[in-house]
């Protein structure tokens, strides 16, 4: 039996983290909300590839904590998520795409856009007046990436597999 994929997200500062899951708790429809707030990187990885931890630790080595910009908000058609910029993140992105590319899925292959959803898996309306609802008060904002964590995907729910500090200053 093959074991469960591995999904990689950047590790938010508490402030962000815990500002984006009360939104998801607010927002997200409960029989479905079974993950906190995260922002995903990649959603595929095979756990048996050493050279996922092997590269995550030589890069969380060098990089120094990131400056994000939450741009605006997107809709998701079904949902609404918070847009992230940052070219940092990009870049960072592109070199893991590039290290892991023989074993990355379609999806992961593709170009990163980098966002938190608050809610998901909603009637269009729904989404559109939470849009409006959450827009009223939004003005772009700055959050800080820590660090990477790695989840294991358990068919739903994620589980902690590895987490991973941006150690340089």
């Amino acid at each position: 039996m093959e074991a469960n994929p591995l999904i990689l997200t950047l590790t938010l500062n508490q402030e962000a983290f815990d500002f984006f899951t009360q939104l998801r708790t607010e927002y997200f429809p409960p029989e479905r909300n079974y993950l906190q707030a995260h922002l995903t990187l990649f959603h595929h990885l095979p756990p048996s590839e050493n050279s996922v931890l092997d590269t995550l630790t030589e890069i969380c080595k060098h990089q120094k904590a990131m400056d994000l910009e939450v741009s605006d908000l997107m809709s998701l058609g079904n949902g609404v998520a918070f847009k992230i910029d940052s070219q940092e993140l990009f870049e960072l992105y592109k070199h893991l795409q590039s290290q892991w590319e023989p074993f990355l899925i379609p999806q992961d292959k593709q170009k990163l856009r980098p966002h938190i959803t608050i809610q998901n898996k909603v009637k269009p309306e729904v989404a559109k007046e939470t849009e409006k609802e959450v827009r009223q008060t939004f003005n772009p904002f700055r959050i800080i990436g820590t660090g990477f964590t790695l989840w294991e995907y358990m068919g739903g729910p994620w589980k902690l597999y590895h987490q991973f500090t941006f150690l340089s200053e």
